[in-house]
């Protein structure tokens, strides 16, 4: 291991391992008082030594270290760039290097097609692809204190060395079980730059829909896109700003006044000295003001057909079967959205209907909702089978 805190050292490395097939990626950071990710550290490991060693740690918060080498690396598309649960390392290299790391392979995704269940844990992986135990001790640890003890240092690195096994081992099985592309399908939706940008008009679809007239869903909307662009503006956490549950009251109870902030019960207390509230009460006037007319109309809830209920109930068990007889983690398949929507429609616009789910288990749950196929019980297990009886397959051993 080797600690790089100059840029001429993260050029050299970044250089030498250009050349390898894979890097696997990590990153330490602190978000707990910050709207972005604060990062801390950055580990990279490699299939080939560089200068006598194959793993390296990063101190971005190095005195007058440019991490440009590590962005470049970042973006060099001849390189797989191997993580472990990637979404909030690709959204600091996102923030920090304005670029998506491509391509991706995300072990946590690849195990979950794999067999291995839902959102396995990284030593968990380990220890099961590997038999090696990891260290989680240091998990939770001060990242921006000076100078990191050699227990945090071998923490950090860990989490990239064990990675260059995890990642050959999966890849491995991915192409035995011809599933690479399942992987490559998941890889597209998380390095989409849509997935990283966070647009503030768009910052009330994080909210629940706890209104019922057009002016309550106007005042969320431009509550949340203020509170966000504050949010974002000042680098603090989103409930520093106004916690949700305010939101939702102030849309249904819109105060007029500094008295009727006070008696708010969304709003903490001394908000009305807080320096957003003429801005919050300027905004909402704006918003009762608003014509009739120019109000957003609130979308109707759809009604589910009768019985979808229970078509819902048969999904699931399908789906369970499905995921049991192909070894593939059911929540990567399906969500209990997603089933619900299917069971009142078949065209319904979900993952679980397209691509490789749709081969899987689209088809079959569509199936097994127009009365095509069955679900069965015989010798103590519970099976798939056809209208004319015939056993398709079998999954689940039913409890003793």
């Amino acid at each position: 291991m080797r600690i790089i805190t100059k840029t001429a050292e993260l050029a050299e490395i970044c250089s030498g391992v250009a050349n390898c097939d894979f890097v696997t990626v990590d990153t330490e950071f602190l978000r707990e008082s910050t709207f972005w990710p604060e990062l801390c550290l950055i580990q990279i490991a490699s299939p080939i030594k560089v200068n006598g060693e194959d793993s390296f740690v990063i101190d971005p918060l190095s005195k007058g270290i440019d991490l440009t080498p590590f962005f470049e690396l970042m973006g060099d598309e001849r390189i797989v760039k191997v993580f472990h649960a990637a979404r909030q390392d690709i959204e600091i290299v996102f923030k920090l290097g304005g670029l998506i790391p491509h391509p991706v392979f995300d072990t946590q995704v690849a195990a979950m097609v794999c067999g291995f269940g839902d959102s396995i844990s990284y030593d968990q992986l380990v220890f099961k692809i590997t038999g090696d135990h990891v260290d989680k001790s240091s998990r939770f640890t001060d990242w921006k204190r000076r100078p990191l003890t050699d227990k945090q240092l071998h923490y950090a690195i860990s989490d990239v060395t064990h990675l260059r096994a995890v990642y050959r081992s999966l890849k491995a099985n991915l192409e035995e079980q011809d599933r690479a592309e399942w992987v490559a399908e998941e890889m597209e939706v998380l390095t989409s730059r849509e997935t990283y940008e966070m647009l503030p008009k768009n910052a009330w679809q994080r909210l629940k829909l706890r209104v019922r007239k057009p002016r309550e869903l106007l005042l969320m909307k431009r509550i949340a896109e203020w509170r966000e662009e504050k949010a974002q503006g000042n680098n603090v956490p989103r409930g520093r700003v106004l916690k949700d549950e305010a939101i939702y009251e102030i849309a249904g109870h819109p105060p007029r006044n500094m008295d009727d902030i006070n008696r708010s019960r969304g709003l903490s207390r001394g908000f009305d000295k807080n320096r957003y509230a003429e801005e919050l009460l300027a905004l909402i006037d704006r918003v009762l003001e608003t014509p009739k007319d120019e109000l957003p109309k609130l979308p109707k809830p759809k009604q589910a057909p009768e019985g979808c209920s229970a078509a819902t109930e048969m999904l699931k068990l399908l789906l369970k079967l499905v995921a049991d007889r192909h070894g593939v983690a059911a929540k990567i398949i399906a969500t209990v959205d997603d089933l619900e929507k299917i069971a009142a429609d078949d065209s319904a616009d979900v993952a679980a209907l397209r691509g490789w789910r749709h081969e899987l288990f689209g088809k079959e749950a569509l199936k097994l909702k127009h009365g095509k196929i069955a679900i069965g019980y015989r010798n103590r297990n519970i099976r798939i089978i056809d209208l004319n009886g015939d056993e398709m397959f079998t999954s689940l051993k039913a409890a003793e």
